[in-house]
């Protein structure tokens, strides 16, 4: 199952971290699927900053910059894989 968590605002290509806006909550160890118009790929968290500090989790509605495998473009939408 997906919930969706956020979207993308931003991406900073030569360190590969997208910027995202989220409606939901994430920790470290999360799975997540990112999808766009030409954007598809499914990874873990495995890094997370607010104001270029580590964090562990966040809430809804934080700016929070994550270490991305591709390439994803504005507007792209973050969903978190459940078991359930």
């Amino acid at each position: 199952m997906e919930v969706r968590i956020g979207k993308i605002t931003h991406y900073y290509n030569k360190i590969a971290v997208a910027v995202m806006v989220t409606s939901g909550e994430m920790k470290i160890g999360d799975y997540l699927h990112i999808r766009g118009h030409t954007t598809d790929f499914y990874q873990p968290v495995t890094s997370m900053e607010i104001e270029h500090q580590q964090v562990s989790s966040v809430d809804p509605a934080s700016e929070v910059a994550l270490k991305v495998k591709e390439e994803v473009r504005r507007g792209d939408r973050v969903y978190k894989v459940t078991e359930d």
